[in-house]
């Protein structure tokens, strides 16, 4: 490739391609003409390969020019050449023959040296499982007067009879396993026969060892199973013959028969196996730093399986989830009873290993976790649903309004979903393994709640007594829901962190990142209730609003209780002054001691919405009194120029303008009612204007 690189002939610079580009690896003519497309016509490219293209065909013809001879020589060299090739097939063909008869020489060797060693073989077979069938009569004798042992023998002597017996057992075995072709089938017998023999005085001796708390002689009994292999064995006798009876009396107490609400006691009763007839056993095969036998899991082997046996044939009612109360506890009472078994394992691998096994894990299964979620569910969201569908009314409210500065909601729904999000985590209803549904079911009450804020708002209040009686919430209305609703949401908002800090306690994942996700979801949740507060806020002033609005109205009768009525100049305000603002003094005086942050603030929003109304009336009056004022003196101009008589000097003050000082002292009056309800007179929008309006019609 090099070689055809260097001779390629190089294209003039004044063309749009390299010759470089026709010998890379990746040439594509597609991608070619795309390239070059973009940069000259088609018909410049079309130029530049025709004339490249005569440089390859010149280049072309001289490279068949140079090298022209060793063409020509290369073809005479040729000639003769098969004649030759002839000559060398005949001793070829002879050789071949030569290889092919050795190799069949080798081939018939070999075969008869191997049939010859296939012979050795089975002759050293047979050797060998003759001189093992020997054994196995000789082992089967020794088994025969070993295991004859006298029943009254002394353990020390019975220990040593059977290792013994348990080394000619192991012999017996291997030769057997050698000379399968020629024992019979009572020898095999037989020798089944002593196994079980030996098994059964060890049984005998391990079980008496237990029941006297021997360790030297127990030790010596688990090694003689090891090498037996027999480790199933042990495990079943303990099971069966010290586990089985022992747990068999306890669940069939007749305090266990009789009452159903003693689980606890019998885990404890249980339990105490462990710390009794089983201690021993534990402490030789079990705990690390001491004399360790391997390979022996008598705690679930033995005890957890005969356990779980004997609770699934007695105590089935346990695990009924029909009443959530008496399930919660027969299950929290179960998992601290796995987690003191759990903690008799001093290392993980341990107590992965009785999580893993089959039956423990069946076990577990046995509670149906979700059939309990959804009977708490129903009854916790049933609740919730139930105080959320009631209309807003006077019996919405807990009890006087001095509940707003305790601790405790002023209204019955508010207190309701607070105590049943409360409840969802309480000992008596929250499972750890639970803990995902729970609190989703958590935040599923609070979106709830804040839906059913948002519509309360809006809500037609049913101001009507249900019972006939007249009662001490008749006299609340609407305004008093949504104060009491604006603070029960502040109370809310900030009693979230602690309720995120009860979660926090109650979650089986400690990590970081799982108590950041948590605080997330608080944050959001507080961040939805927050934005309810302007809506109540809303509210609030649209009550006050309504109550003050319509005393307002009486600003356009002014005109006409000084219009040609010859009243005398005004020097006090009008009543409806007094009146639109009593309603807002009311209010100052009933919440101001207990709330007066919020006070001043809704103060401040109702009576800017009131001024700027206010503002409207007033300068609607006196717009409508400048108009007037103007078309009666031109009407008096024209009628004094047809009589011709000059007009009077002015007499007194006109109706207009005791209309105007009417509606000065009223701005004033209301400016004064405004400072008295200690809200600031500059927050208030509007009533710098309302002030300049009146004080500039007087100017006039």
């Amino acid at each position: 490739m090099s070689d055809d690189k260097t001779g390629l002939p190089v294209a003039p610079r004044d063309l749009c391609f390299s010759e470089r580009e026709f010998i890379q690896n990746n040439f594509n003519i597609d991608t070619f003409l795309q390239d070059h497309r973009k940069v000259v016509k088609l018909e410049t490219m079309r130029d530049d390969l025709g004339m490249y293209l005569k440089l390859l065909r010149s280049a072309m013809i001289d490279l068949i020019n140079r090298d022209y001879t060793d063409f020509v020589n290369l073809s005479s060299n040729l000639i003769g050449l098969d004649k030759a090739i002839s000559g060398l097939e005949v001793p070829l063909g002879q050789l071949r023959e030569e290889v092919m008869q050795i190799q069949q020489t080798l081939d018939d060797e070999i075969s008869t040296l191997s049939n010859s060693l296939s012979d050795d073989s089975q002759v050293k077979l047979r050797k060998q499982s003759l001189h093992s069938l020997q054994c196995v009569y000789k082992c089967l004798r020794k088994l025969s007067l070993m295991l004859s042992m006298d029943t009254y023998m002394e353990r020390l002597a019975k220990i040593d009879v059977l290792e013994q017996a348990t080394a000619e057992l192991n012999q017996l075995k291997f030769h057997t396993s050698r000379c399968k072709s020629d024992i019979s089938a009572d020898q095999q017998s037989e020798s089944k026969k002593f196994e079980d023999l030996l098994i059964k005085h060890l049984n005998e001796l391990f079980l008496a060892c237990i029941h006297e708390k021997d360790s030297t002689l127990l030790i010596r009994c688990l090694r003689i199973y090891t090498m037996l292999d027999n480790v199933a064995t042990a495990e079943l006798v303990v099971r069966k013959d010290v586990i089985g009876p022992r747990i068999n009396d306890i669940l069939q107490d007749e305090n266990s028969q009789t009452k159903f609400d003693n689980l606890q006691s019998i885990y404890h009763r249980l339990l105490s196996i462990l710390s009794g007839e089983l201690k021993q056993l534990l402490d030789i095969t079990l705990y690390p730093n001491r004399m360790l036998i391997e390979g022996f899991n008598f705690l679930v082997n033995s005890f957890w399986i005969e356990i779980e046996e004997n609770i699934d044939q007695q105590l089935k009612y346990i695990f009924a989830p029909g009443d959530p109360e008496l399930f919660h506890k027969r299950y929290t009472e179960t998992m601290w009873f796995r987690k003191k078994l759990e903690e008799l394992y001093d290392t993980p691998s341990c107590t992965s290993m009785l999580k893993s096994h089959v039956q423990y894990k069946s076990f577990i299964k046995k509670w149906n976790l979700p059939v309990y979620f959804q009977i708490r569910f129903q009854e916790i969201a049933g609740t919730v649903e139930t105080a959320l569908k009631e209309s807003i009314s006077p019996e919405s409210m807990k009890g006087s309004i001095d509940i707003l500065t305790l601790e405790e909601f002023s209204l019955h729904t508010t207190s309701v979903v607070w105590n049943c999000l409360h409840r969802i985590w309480s000992d008596n209803v929250y499972l750890c393994q639970l803990f995902l549904e729970f609190w989703k079911l958590s935040l599923q009450i609070c979106s709830r709640f804040q839906t059913w804020a948002r519509a309360a708002v809006k809500q037609k209040w049913q101001d009507f007594n249900k019972s006939g009686n007249a009662t001490d919430t008749d006299r609340y209305t609407k305004l008093d829901f949504l104060v009491h609703l604006y603070c029960d949401l502040e109370k809310f908002i900030n009693g979230l962190p602690h309720f995120l800090q009860l979660v926090q306690s109650k979650s089986p994942n400690q990590s970081p990142a799982a108590i950041k996700l948590l605080e997330d979801c608080i944050s959001e949740t507080s961040k939805n209730f927050t934005m309810i507060l302007p809506l109540t806020t809303e509210g609030i002033v649209n009550e006050l609003l309504m109550q003050c609005v319509t005393h307002l109205k009486q600003v356009n009768d002014i005109p006409r209780l000084f219009r040609r009525t010859n009243r005398e100049v005004p020097t006090k305000p009008c009543a409806y002054v007094k009146n639109a603002l009593n309603f807002l003094t009311n209010f100052r005086t009933n919440y101001n001691e207990l709330i007066p942050a919020n006070v001043t603030k809704w103060l401040q929003l109702a009576l800017s919405s009131l001024t700027e109304r206010y503002l409207t009336s007033v300068t609607d009056v006196l717009t409508s009194v400048q108009k007037t004022e103007e078309s009666l003196r031109r009407l008096k101009r024209i009628r004094d120029k047809s009589t011709g008589v000059l007009p009077p000097d002015s007499q007194g003050i006109s109706d207009d303008e005791k209309i105007r000082i009417q509606l000065q002292i009223d701005v004033n009056t209301y400016r004064v009612m405004i400072a008295e309800l200690d809200v600031p007179v500059s927050d208030i929008s509007h009533l710098q204007e309302l002030v300049q309006a009146v004080e500039a019609a007087l100017k006039k």
